[in-house]
């Protein structure tokens, strides 16, 4: 199966098509992490974008049913270098072309992806067309140019659960595995280590949340009940939560208004509240700020963070294509994280209120482990209130 990448710019990859059968448009991104295009895949923040691996070798350990991180995988297209013949890992049900397959998305092998990325990282993300159905350069290529791009698309109502719920109320999905071996009676894939008392009722926003995050929550004891993106806060505050957590999402947030109100609300209410990623963006523009489209985004597991109360550096977990305008925060907002990269916001804190944020994801999945303290911090800044 033959396939293409075109690019708002002219530029055309040809390589061997895998996955399913059809085409896509989206925003053409690159994610630097080794491991993890599953998490990658299901991660509901690439809605509406084709993203490029860097590492070469991608699909070797194949697909799980455990792994995912939403409810189904979003992202529009996948582009490797090389996809792995042979799927050799105990807990696979699958290969990763089966199950871009069964979901829809269209791939791209065999194409260069380090030319592709060296591309993006000089003329910037770009609007593109994946497809594994014929198809000429030119229409492929006009395809590309008459997609209507991110910038002022909601994509969050697409991805966020249209009802309320409780997160994991059995305890059967939040807890770590713990590896177990020489034990043929036990399921291996289902030992899981004790889970503390779920003592600490938040809700949690669905901006396009990875499940992960809700992992990570009831593992540091709180009782999540997750809202819709369109939830207002009058609808939040109905629970009774102890703290409001704000997640990750997708797209534009200057074109979320509805969310921006919400969390002005809920900023004004008093009660502690955490944002991460997109929840950091919508917080900024909460706080009066505004945002803006980085070139080529931050995507990947190496993302350098200087804390700049402590002075530590965190490596980092990302996936942003944009940011919040440090010029344009009010007086009672401090910046306390910037990236070493490019000296972006990474971190705010408000100095009066019990609030903060960060814009990278401290529950990786895939990725480093430096920022999981910061759940410990959001459970003791409540603690506090």
């Amino acid at each position: 199966m033959k396939a293409i990448l075109a690019l708002e710019d002219g530029s055309v990859f040809h390589g061997a098509g895998f996955g399913a059968a059809t085409s896509a448009c989206g925003e053409v991104c690159f994610n630097t992490s080794m491991t993890g295009y599953q998490e990658i895949l299901t991660d509901p923040s690439y809605k509406g974008q084709i993203v490029t691996m860097t590492y070469p070798l991608i699909g070797n350990y194949g697909v799980n049913d455990q792994d995912v991180e939403s409810w189904r995988p979003h992202a529009a297209g996948f582009v490797i270098r090389e996809l792995s013949p042979v799927v050799s890992n105990w807990r696979a049900d699958r290969s990763l072309a089966s199950y871009l397959e069964q979901n829809g998305i269209p791939g791209i092998q065999g194409i260069d992806t380090r030319a592709l990325t060296k591309k993006l990282r000089v003329r910037g993300a770009m609007k593109g067309f994946i497809s594994t159905q014929p198809i000429s350069d030119a229409d492929a290529i006009e395809r590309a140019k008459s997609w209507q791009g991110l910038v002022g698309v909601d994509y969050v109502k697409e991805v966020t659960h249209k009802e309320p719920f409780q997160w994991d109320a059995e305890d059967k999905d939040s807890a770590e595995f713990d590896l177990v071996r020489g034990i043929a009676r036990l399921d291996a894939r289902n030992v899981r280590q004790p889970l503390p008392p779920a003592d600490v009722p938040i809700v949690a926003y669905d901006f396009g949340m990875k499940y992960n995050i809700l992992r990570r929550l009831r593992q540091h004891g709180f009782k999540v009940q997750v809202v819709p993106a369109t939830a207002t806060a009058a609808e939040a505050l109905k629970y009774k939560p102890a703290g409001i957590f704000l997640s990750n999402g997708p797209g534009d947030p200057s074109a979320l208004g509805y969310a921006v109100k919400a969390v002005s609300d809920l900023v004004d209410s008093g009660v502690p509240i955490f944002g991460i990623c997109l929840g950091h963006q919508i917080l900024g523009q909460a706080f009066g700020g505004k945002t803006f489209k980085l070139k080529f985004g931050h995507r990947g597991g190496n993302q350098p963070v200087k804390d700049l109360e402590s002075g530590k550096v965190e490596i980092t977990s990302q996936n942003h294509g944009f940011a919040v305008d440090a010029a344009s925060l009010p007086a009672d907002v401090t910046v306390n994280r910037i990236n070493l990269n490019d000296q972006t916001v990474e971190g705010m804190r408000h100095k009066t209120k019990p609030i903060f944020c960060v814009q990278y994801h401290p529950e990786a999945s895939p990725g480093p482990h430096d920022s999981t303290p910061l759940f410990a911090e959001f459970r003791q800044m409540i603690a506090r209130k």
